[in-house]
């Protein structure tokens, strides 16, 4: 069965967590890294995996 393991994007510039998400790390075991939007800084940035408490 697959694992989907929850995660927070946070901004590379700022370091706000603006994204919940989730993946499967059994399929993409590398940390994720998409270009969206921050509201803090009104700009588009790329936003990091970290992991969820």
């Amino acid at each position: 069965m697959a694992v989907k393991r929850s995660l927070r994007l946070e901004c590379s510039s700022c370091k706000e967590i603006n994204y919940l998400t989730f993946k499967n790390s059994k399929k993409n075991p590398e940390k994720l890294a998409l270009k969206k939007y921050c509201s803090r800084c009104r700009q588009h940035h790329i936003h990091n995996e970290t992991k969820c408490k």
